[in-house]
């Protein structure tokens, strides 16, 4: 049973209580509620929270939008460029069948990626081999966000029907 929310509208510290107590996800870790709610206060408190008509409306919206962003940079940061990763993660090939196979593997996935409009290549090889985010690539090819998962996701189903004998 969630309790009501606090009685003065314009009492906003009554309203970050209700939000920790009622209104807080419980799908999310306790560390990134609690983060999205200091920095939502601390905006609050630098900006005047006398300005917001509706403070339970806005803690609550900005509450859950800061917990999506830091999901999107704990994601981000997860991507790493090929050359950053440690060799144990890239190892060699063991036998001259496995370099063969991976030499084989190369050559095709250079055959299909130079199948696709440079566009398609480019925003494939910067998301996925140099981590850079959509809007990013956006910005660096002058196309919308939109366009840019439309590249990439016409560059993994080329890759997936080129590169289907190697079992990916």
């Amino acid at each position: 049973m969630t309790r009501s929310p606090p009685a003065s509208p314009k009492d906003w510290l009554a309203h970050y209580s209700w939000l920790w107590g009622a209104g807080r996800p419980r799908a999310v870790r306790r560390e990134d509620a609690e983060d999205a709610m200091q920095d939502i206060a601390v905006n609050m408190l630098e900006k005047g929270a006398g300005a917001i008509e509706e403070p339970r409306a806005y803690l609550l919206r900005s509450v859950y939008n800061r917990i999506v962003s830091l999901h999107r940079a704990r994601t981000l940061r997860a991507a790493a460029p090929l050359h950053e990763l440690p060799d144990e993660h890239c190892p060699l090939a063991d036998s001259a069948e496995d370099s063969y196979a991976a030499s084989r593997l190369a050559d095709d996935l250079v055959a299909a990626l130079g199948e696709l409009p440079v566009a398609c290549q480019e925003a494939f090889k910067l998301h996925r081999l140099e981590g850079w985010p959509h809007e990013r690539i956006a910005a660096h090819l002058g196309v919308s966000r939109n366009m840019v998962e439309r590249h990439i996701m016409r560059a993994m189903r080329q890759l997936q029907d080129k590169l289907h004998n190697h079992g990916l």
